[in-house]
């Protein structure tokens, strides 16, 4: 039973350094999110960690498509490519929570799998239509990488909408709230956790730093989706509509939504009880937690990753790193 071990990151100032660091580890893959309100710029990030590793496999994603022309992207990807040809994957979705940090609505499906076909006539070099305009990459012999490009596409996709899509324009699928079905070849699964230091709390400040942020994504999608209504009925769920409420209407999302799932906002900071964390994330033994990764190996998950928080990164990459290599192939 072997499986892929990757990393992701919103990406900061340090996450060329730690993607550095996840290569030593023994990491097989490092992603890289996409929402600019909130995080530094993906492809910058990749291409300075592309410059810092030899072997680690580099990703952009969930990329939000309707944050790019696809022939940017498609410029952006070949650049990737070229400066770690083998290595580069990508990821697209429908871009629900970088949407939301500009107070505009996720994607639609139909749109995104538009985007997939244009993209990847792109980068076989075709000539493509988008917005009734013909497109094509027309850099001169000798400027990029030759056409074709084949870089992997990972769909992050959770209900039927999106499967389909990955079904017709995608090489795998990528959920974090439920496994894909088994169909799919490349099954990624995005997880949460730290491992427990002998004797800690569970109700410890760096738990709560490693894995608060996670907490409030159930609040912040649940408002985000379906309004005041369905924030209720949370544990403490009055309490942070009201808090939001105060807010003028116009300027919600900004605070809503700040510090998505990295840091602990003011809004969550002591209205969303630290169990919920607890119980939503992995946050165990190095034994509890090879359980979790057992348990995805045997519904066909064939990629792992994990989303170091706190402070403290390096620490949550080496015990995760750690616990995880044995799920690792050897060769």
């Amino acid at each position: 039973m072997t499986m892929k071990i990757s990393c992701a990151f919103g990406p900061s100032r340090t996450t060329p350094g730690d993607i550095r660091l996840a290569e030593e580890l023994g990491y097989d893959g490092a992603w890289i999110y996409d929402s600019p309100a909130v995080y530094l710029d993906p492809w910058m990030t990749l291409a300075l960690a592309a410059s810092l590793t030899e072997r680690i496999d580099l990703g952009v994603g969930m990329l939000t498509p309707a944050l790019r022309h696809p022939l940017v992207t498609a410029s952006a990807m070949a650049t990737a490519y070229e400066l770690a040809p083998g290595r580069i994957v990508i990821g697209v979705g429908a871009g629900a929570s970088s949407r939301w940090l500009l107070d505009e609505k996720p994607m639609r499906w139909a749109e995104i799998g538009d985007y997939l076909g244009t993209l990847k006539a792109l980068l076989r070099g075709e000539v493509a239509e988008w917005n009734g305009h013909v497109l094509q990459m027309k850099h001169p012999d000798g400027w990029g990488p030759e056409r074709p490009i084949h870089i992997p596409v990972l769909v992050g996709a959770e209900g039927p909408k999106g499967l389909a899509v990955a079904r017709e324009h995608g090489d795998g699928v990528s959920t974090f709230v439920q496994t894909a079905p088994q169909e799919f070849d490349w099954i990624m699964r995005l997880v949460f956790g730290t491992e427990l230091e002998p004797g800690e709390d569970l109700d410890s400040d760096r738990i709560h730093e490693a894995v608060g942020p996670i907490a409030g994504l159930g609040y912040h999608a649940a408002y985000a989706w379906s309004g005041r209504d369905a924030v209720l009925g949370l544990p403490n769920g009055e309490a942070w509509i009201e808090a939001v409420e105060a807010i003028p209407e116009r300027e919600r999302h900004l605070f809503v939504h700040a510090g998505h799932g990295v840091v602990v906002n003011d809004i969550d900071e002591g209205i969303v009880p630290r169990e919920v964390a607890v119980a939503g994330t992995w946050v165990g033994s190095a034994d509890e937690i090879r359980r979790h990764i057992e348990d995805l190996a045997d519904v066909g998950v064939t990629e792992v990753t994990y989303q170091p928080g706190g402070p403290d990164l390096a620490r949550e990459l080496e015990t995760f790193a750690a616990l995880a290599k044995e799920f690792q192939s050897t060769t």
